[in-house]
């Protein structure tokens, strides 16, 4: 088992935190005692999908962390401005940024509405840069600052492409992004690296977008992308970086060879399904 660093006191900005992955990997920072942000614009419980801004602060609490919950959209410069104000206030500096807000439409390039692809492009790549942008001045000061985004490794097979190109655009994105601020960051001691899973999660966006509820039975539960996210960010040093990781392949590579907790569906014993971009 390689040695990692706590996360104790450092602090943490998840978007898209309100729920599912983000939420997750908020509490597993936070049983650490990470300080986290949890940014995102859910502030009051929606009928289908539970949990807020606020829900989140408390659980984070419960888990041993500290919170704090800002509403932002991060398609907005200012909010996200005012996030990073907020949470050098509360807790005097930025160690980490995790990207993990999304939003998926799989359509065709003919059939999709140029103004859901705007929102996925402003969320799914260009709110990266900007909140990059925005944490950066006090990611330098960190001991070890590091940017995690939630995208995939990139794969040219025209299959990704042919049903549902506009959004397989702008999540390579995210991770083209990462190849770059990996290399241009590394002077600045930042560490840079994008996380994927290898199989579907059981999330709002797989149970109402990408599957419906049939496919939550194959899927795993978000903790293994929390866990393999907190294996990312304990690193030393910040010696990981400019990688496209996948959370079991490199919980493998910590020592983990058994994933049979993650299920989603206890007594479902079949084959997991595999996430998008994944042979």
């Amino acid at each position: 088992m390689n040695i990692k660093e706590s996360l104790k006191d450092r602090t943490i900005i998840i978007t898209g935190a309100s729920r599912g992955i983000g939420r997750e990997m908020a509490l597993r920072f936070a049983a650490d005692g990470a300080n986290i942000v949890i940014a995102a614009k859910s502030t009051e419980p929606h009928p289908k999908l539970p949990g807020t801004i606020f829900t989140v602060a408390d659980e984070v609490r419960e888990a041993g962390g500290q919170a704090l919950a800002v509403q932002v959209d991060v398609r907005d410069e200012a909010q996200i401005k005012s996030m990073v104000d907020q949470a050098v206030e509360a807790f005097g500096g930025i160690d980490g940024l995790v990207n993990n807000a999304g939003a998926i439409k799989l359509a065709t390039a003919e059939s999709l509405p140029l103004k859901r692809f705007d929102l996925m492009y402003q969320i799914n790549t260009r709110a990266v840069l900007a909140c990059a942008q925005a944490c950066l001045p006090h990611l330098k000061k960190s001991r070890c600052g590091h940017i995690l985004n939630l995208s995939p490794p990139v794969n040219l097979d025209h299959k990704w492409f042919e049903n549902f190109g506009p959004y397989t655009i702008t999540k390579y994105g995210m991770s083209m992004l990462t190849v770059s601020m990996a290399a241009e960051f590394k002077r600045y001691g930042i560490a840079v690296n994008s996380l994927w899973p290898q199989t579907l999660i059981a999330t709002a966006a797989v149970e109402f977008e990408a599957g419906g509820k049939a496919a939550l039975e194959k899927a795993r539960k978000p903790a293994i992308m929390a866990d393999a996210a907190y294996a990312i960010m304990s690193v030393p040093h910040c010696s990981l970086t400019g990688q496209w990781l996948i959370d079991e392949t490199y919980l493998r590579s910590e020592g983990r060879d058994n994933f049979d907790d993650y299920r989603y569906d206890d007594s479902y014993d079949g084959k997991l399904m595999k996430d998008l971009f994944l042979d």
